[in-house]
């Protein structure tokens, strides 16, 4: 959720790496997730184009024996573009975007792989004699072959984000860490959650202690950037895929334990509690630190930005759609990167248009009929 980290307001969870690494370049007021939820806003970020321009609008379900189930192989993820360029390439953690062949990680540009093919995971255990369902208990996979995990899964996909770093070192590389903390199931080390005992609420107290020990992951893999000698000249993103899910009428129990605040609903929504959302970025060589950028942007930038940088090609076949960031942030450009940006979900049953200036036109599920708001005055 958009206030769960220490630099976006949370005063109950300690984010203490998250909030040195938004210190040391830019924090976006106004990021914002391409979908309200877990698969569709993978595939816009990966892409670099919105996501409903090829079809991507649910999450596909855990199905290794289906061939369509995933994101269209005719589109050119940027971590392809970026091999292109010399690039090696990592993902770590959470995929969601197809879990048969021709989606595999391996097959949509990236070179090195270790995480789940679906959309979650158990955090303590694998164990194969249950249902399959969405894999939350089945194996994880290392490239082509199956692989498994010792301890809390996020200290587990952190170090191995570590190992890549050290692997990779002495060539430029891009690394995708995605975790799949702080989605369900609500689970943390006991010692974990035992450090929020003042927060009242159980969940609250869970959720709290899951991105405690995230935070202190994403803190070990920058210190593997540093003490490599790589830090400086790294450019580091750190963003939500979506919201956090918040109670409804009709699912009470919804509720994660996460805060939008002060945003209107939650993940599955699009007013800006489903889709705006923690966004950072930081490159101490060139990004200067304590900033804040305060025009609307979109993972689609992260896509643009980092093809940009590293000098490969935005091809005519499955164009690029995202703005480079980088001449906004070091004053070359003036103004908002996007005129407008936009949404569309449920085949068209949700869709909404948000301009520079900070009017939002939303048709929300719940909504009768559109509604139009400037979320200068009323956010």
């Amino acid at each position: 959720g958009y206030a769960d980290a220490g630099f976006t307001g949370a005063d109950d969870i300690l984010t203490p790496n998250l909030d040195a690494l938004a210190a040391s370049g830019v924090v976006f007021t106004q990021g914002y997730a391409n979908h309200p939820f877990c698969g569709p806003s993978r595939a816009a970020l990966l892409s670099g184009r919105y996501q409903h321009r090829f079809g991507f609008e649910t999450n596909p379900a855990y199905d290794p024996a289906n061939p369509i189930m995933g994101i269209d192989p005719g589109e050119r993820l940027f971590p392809e573009r970026l091999q292109d360029a010399g690039y090696v390439t990592g993902c770590i953690g959470k995929w969601h975007l197809g879990a048969a062949e021709p989606f595999h990680p391996n097959n949509r540009g990236f070179d090195y792989f270790y995480g789940m093919l679906g959309g979650g995971h158990d955090y303590f255990r694998i164990d194969l004699t249950k249902p399959v369902k969405e894999a939350y208990l089945q194996g994880l996979v290392r490239n082509e072959r199956p692989a498994d995990f010792d301890g809390y899964l996020t200290t587990a996909l952190s170090r191995d984000a570590v190992k890549f770093v050290q692997r990779k070192q002495d060539e430029p590389f891009f690394l995708y860490l995605a975790f799949n903390a702080p989605h369900a199931p609500l689970q943390a080390p006991q010692e974990d959650i035992a450090r929020y005992e003042a927060i009242k609420d159980p969940k609250r107290r869970v959720y709290a202690a899951m991105v405690d020990v995230m935070d202190r992951g994403i803190g070990e893999l920058l210190t593997a950037l540093e003490s490599n000698g790589l830090r400086e000249n790294t450019l580091v993103f750190f963003t939500s895929d979506n919201g956090g899910p918040q109670a409804e009428r009709s699912n009470p129990g919804k509720w994660n334990g996460s805060s939008n605040a002060p945003f209107r609903g939650g993940k599955g929504n699009l007013y800006d509690g489903g889709v705006h959302v923690p966004f950072v970025a930081s490159w101490p060589t060139r990004i200067s630190a304590g900033q804040t950028f305060n025009a609307p942007v979109m993972h689609l930038d992260i896509a643009r930005t980092a093809v940009a940088i590293a000098g490969a090609a935005n091809s005519a076949r499955s164009k690029m759609e995202g703005v480079d960031l980088l001449p906004f942030l070091d004053g070359q450009e003036r103004g908002a990167p996007h005129e407008a940006m936009f949404w569309r979900n449920g085949d068209g049953r949700q869709w909404a248009v948000l301009a520079a200036d900070g009017t939002k036109h939303v048709q929300d599920k719940d909504g009768r009929r559109p509604q139009l708001f400037h979320l200068p005055d009323d956010v």
